[in-house]
């Protein structure tokens, strides 16, 4: 982000008492649900093809899994809580997460495998490109900046921001050279970009490009380099390694589609000279099948020769310029069949994938106190540095917010209110952005109506005391003004 833009505002000091912002803002825990009676991986199992690795921050992946789902570690301490789940088979008990890492971060430091093979995922190692964090490791993802509900419960995501990476080089089953295997996994399909490479699968043990064939994952992206599908994208696609292969030839597949539900299930499967690609939405319905024949008709990829470690989100050598989120995924030994792949696509839908605020009718509106207006993403738009406004309040997800116990306002489900540019003057814009876990992102509630910056102290402001549509907010030293109160509606 650049620096913020300064205007001039004349602020209105009209008298009038402060309306106080409801508790309600901060969502409430509903009963934990009943365990699971099947699991994506006991589905697998059934059909022969056994999970050889099950990652998920949000739910069991086996009717009778009751162990820890991930690892988070907080800034204030540097101590670590294992999150498991409500009941076995059952939804992530978020509640410990927001109670661990209450007035602080929190970053994801371990994904476990429920599998029973230790094939867990932790922070990258450099490899052929080296991250940003301390060694020229890969960073580590901001446990809040993903949340979701599943089944009604809430959870969260792995939110993958370039930079950010995970990793296992010394896996234990999974498929190397030219052996038959699976993989799906539950992707944010509005959060992506054309960076290399937001991968989840079989990549090189030693984090560095070891050649044609030595990689096997899914890619999810609209980068256009090496192959791509039809429209603009985004689309599924295989990391091969030197190659993100939409069909059998290097470049073009015309019936692989952009595909962008919000929550998307994507798959990956292949085994001796025979591939294919499936995907669908895994909030309804069942699944596409995008390529199915033979592989690439391209040199080193006729046999593979996977190498067998596990990735999400970088490139096999671990390639950090990509974005996307995660939810769940696993990989299996054999090659599914697309029974039991259609098997697992209904047990995606039935968990019951949504946005944190749910639909329209859920989350709240924050009303402007002189204008009676709400505040509004405009356009619905999900571009980062979009200046948030005033308009008539309407119901709609662009003008539903909720408080995490970072302190975020989340719109969408993964964008936060942020002071533009790190701002902490008058008139800084006040916008959407990625949720990153930056103080510009934090803001306080108050009880006599304002809404302050923890960076700034400065209070959320309708710019020169404007009340019709699309006055823009900003950042502005508090006053007392009834364009700095705001209330909640449901």
């Amino acid at each position: 982000m650049i620096s913020a833009l300064r205007r001039l505002k004349t602020a209105s000091l009209a008298a009038g008492s402060a309306i106080t912002l409801t508790a309600g803002l901060l969502a409430g825990l509903s009963a934990p649900t009943e365990a699971a009676t099947q699991g994506p991986c006991d589905i697998y199992a059934a059909g022969g093809t056994p999970c050889v690795a099950a990652h998920s921050t949000t739910r069991a992946l086996y009717a009778s899994y009751n162990g820890p789902l991930y690892q988070v570690r907080r800034s204030s301490d540097n101590t670590t809580r294992d999150i498991g789940v409500l009941s076995a088979g059952g939804v992530a008990n978020a509640a410990t997460q927001d109670s661990f890492c209450a007035g602080t971060t929190c970053l994801i430091t371990i994904i476990y495998d429920q599998s029973g093979r230790n094939n867990r995922l932790t922070q990258a190692p450099p490899g052929g490109f080296s991250g940003p964090a301390a060694g020229g490791y890969d960073n580590l993802a901001n446990a809040t900046a993903a949340p979701i509900t599943v089944g009604g419960q809430k959870a969260y995501g792995v939110y993958v921001a370039p930079g950010t990476g995970y990793r296992n080089n010394a896996t234990n089953g999974v498929a190397k050279g030219d052996q038959p295997e699976g993989m799906y996994a539950v992707f944010d399909g509005t959060h992506y970009n054309g960076g290399c490479c937001f991968d989840y699968g079989n990549a090189e043990t030693n984090s560095r490009d070891n050649g044609n064939g030595t990689m096997e994952a899914i890619y999810f992206g609209n980068i256009k380099v090496w192959g791509y599908g039809a429209g603009n994208g985004p689309w599924i696609m295989a990391d091969l390694e030197n190659g993100l292969f939409s069909g059998v030839n290097q470049k073009y597949n015309a019936g692989d589609p952009s595909i962008s539900h919000r929550f998307l299930t994507a798959i990956i499967k292949g085994e001796p000279n025979h591939w294919a690609i499936r995907g669908g939405n895994a909030q309804s319905g069942g699944l596409g099948t995008f390529y199915d024949g033979v592989r690439p008709n391209v040199a080193g990829y006729n046999p593979m020769k996977k190498e067998g470690a596990i990735i999400l989100g970088i490139g096999g050598d671990n390639s950090i310029g990509a974005r996307g989120t995660f939810y769940e995924g696993v990989m299996t030994s054999g090659y599914p069949t697309a029974a039991t792949e259609d098997a697992v696509q209904a047990n995606i839908v039935a968990a019951g994938y949504s946005t944190s605020g749910g639909n329209p009718g859920t989350g709240q509106q924050i009303v402007g106190g002189q204008s009676n207006r709400c505040v509004d993403v405009p356009n619905s738009s999900t571009t980062n540095g979009t200046q948030v406004q005033l308009w008539d309040c309407n119901g709609q997800t662009n003008q539903r917010w909720t408080a995490t116990s970072s302190k975020e306002l989340q719109v969408y489900g993964n964008k936060c209110l942020d002071a533009y540019g790190k701002g902490t003057t008058n008139g800084t814009q006040v916008a959407i952005w990625d949720c990153n876990g930056g103080t510009n992102q934090q803001w306080n509630v108050n009880s006599n109506g304002t809404i302050t910056g923890v960076q700034s102290g400065l209070c959320l402001d309708a710019n020169s005391a404007g009340t019709a549509n699309g006055t823009k907010l900003i950042l502005w030293a508090c006053n007392g003004g009834n364009n700095q109160q705001w209330s909640l509606r449901n």
